[in-house]
């Protein structure tokens, strides 16, 4: 499991270790019952404070990415399908708001943007 801290964001680096392990799971690299790294290793191992890496786990048990049980470390929590689903449709609308702001901004028209997109979707089937 390889995190990367960016200084070049203004996101939190506990929100960048969130998105990274979920981003794992979601691409099938950690798996249900796969073990993460302890806070105090991954802190150490990103250099970063435990306090750090202890809100990103609570942030991840949360949205129930991982399950942890004192004595025994964290894994990665059981899916829910829809969960899934519903965090990479976030993903995408995300981009798909960055898109349509730059065509917006650029004068570019919405049947152009539409277009681009039903090729991009039809090229990956």
């Amino acid at each position: 499991m390889e995190i990367i801290i960016s200084s070049n964001t203004s996101k939190p680096i506990y929100e960048q270790i969130t998105s990274q392990i979920k981003a794992m799971i979601m691409s099938g690299e950690l798996r249900t019952g796969d073990p993460i790294l302890s806070m105090r290793a991954l802190a150490k191992t990103i250099h970063v404070s435990v306090i750090t890496v202890q809100k990103a786990y609570e942030d991840l048990t949360r949205d129930g990415f991982i399950e942890t049980t004192v004595g025994r470390g964290s894994f990665v929590a059981a899916q829910n399908k829809d969960f899934i689903l519903e965090e990479q449709q976030k993903r995408v609308e995300d981009h798909l708001s960055k898109a349509a702001d730059i065509a917006r901004t650029n004068g570019i028209a919405l049947d152009k943007i539409t277009a681009l997109l039903k090729i991009f979707y039809e090229e990956g089937e």
